[in-house]
């Protein structure tokens, strides 16, 4: 019997009112289509750090990590071989003005209403996003 050794990867969904920050991939992954700035774990690195670091590289928006709520996680299957395991989080506070940081990787940066997602959101965080505004706590995606 093999283990899984899934990849796992942080999100944040910055909300500011009726308002998330979303970003418009610029990278082979995704290629136009909507995420949440997000990104991989590094070894030896608390969720909640990884994911105010992973935001702050992307954005410049700088969150302090007691303040992010884990909100949903997602199991996605990308393929028979990689498990991703996305943790994501509510950020209600934080210090700076978003800005793309990352233009080799992404080509918008914009807020976007909870009531008129865009319909081209990568299925992965798509299914984060959907399951925290429904308020479940876990999706099982790709299997």
């Amino acid at each position: 019997m093999t283990l899984a050794t899934p990849v796992v990867d942080t999100h944040v969904i910055l909300r500011d009112g009726d308002k998330i920050l979303m970003s418009q991939r610029g990278g082979p992954y995704g290629y136009g289509r909507w995420h949440l700035p997000s990104g991989k774990l590094d070894a030896g690195e608390p969720l909640t750090v990884g994911a105010a670091r992973e935001l702050y590289e992307e954005t410049g928006a700088t969150v302090d990590p007691a303040h992010l709520r884990q909100v949903h996680t997602v199991h996605h299957r990308q393929s028979d071989e990689i498990e991703r395991i996305g943790v994501f989080f509510l950020a209600t506070e934080w210090q700076g003005e978003p800005a793309n940081r990352e233009p080799e990787k992404c080509l918008d940066l914009r807020w976007q209403s909870v009531h008129e997602l865009p319909e081209d959101v990568i299925e992965y965080p798509a299914a984060g996003l959907h399951g925290y505004l429904a308020g479940t706590l876990l999706t099982e995606h790709g299997w």
